[in-house]
């Protein structure tokens, strides 16, 4: 969902990537969904694993879901303590969406203000 919002609200400044910590088959269908209720198709999107991103990171923003992430290099860091909405009903999952709407603009803001690094 943030690289959705990213692309979407940010594309034009950063080169958004999204990826996990285990491996997944798809992109979760409810989280498709309710990214489509905001006009953000995710069908061209898939699930990465960290090892797939780019070896330079400027901003690196980690979710929290109670997962433990690996260091990884970066200019920026920052943990949004969003909770996993996977296995909750929709309504959870709208309502990280919109966090994460939330916490996606407001990192282009403090990017366009030259706040982050």
């Amino acid at each position: 969902m943030a690289e959705g919002f990213a692309r979407r609200l940010g594309g034009d400044i950063l080169e958004p990537y999204s990826a996990g910590t285990e491996p997944v088959a798809q992109i979760n269908p409810t989280a498709s969904l309710v990214m489509e209720e905001v006009g953000i198709d995710l069908s061209g999107q898939y699930p990465k694993l960290l090892s797939e991103l780019p070896q330079s990171i400027d901003l690196l923003i980690t979710m929290g879901c109670n997962v433990q992430c690996p260091t990884l290099p970066c200019k920026f860091r920052e943990d949004w303590g969003i909770e996993d909405p996977v296995g909750k009903p929709i309504e959870k999952f709208r309502e990280v969406r919109d966090l994460i709407e939330e916490k996606v603009a407001g990192l282009i803001e403090k990017v366009k203000a030259n706040k982050v690094f």
